[in-house]
């Protein structure tokens, strides 16, 4: 059998995490099929797969409000 370079194999985008998978020996019979990266993201519940939202940076935490006297 021929080796190949990683970056001849043929890769997918996870349906619940987005991000880049390749194929691997243990998915050869039923490369069609496979969906998702791992067993978390096939075992965990279904999210859509925007990777943009997921870069998006948090939001700030609230600042807690001081009192003011007034003098």
């Amino acid at each position: 059998m021929k080796m190949r370079k990683k970056s001849d194999l043929p890769s997918k985008v996870c349906l619940r995490c987005g991000l880049p998978f390749s194929w691997r020996k243990k998915w050869e019979r039923d490369w069609e099929n496979v969906k998702y990266c791992s067993d978390r993201c096939r075992s965990g519940p279904a999210q859509s797969a925007s990777p943009a939202a997921d870069s998006l940076p948090a939001p700030a935490p609230s600042r807690p409000k001081t009192r003011t006297s007034s003098r």
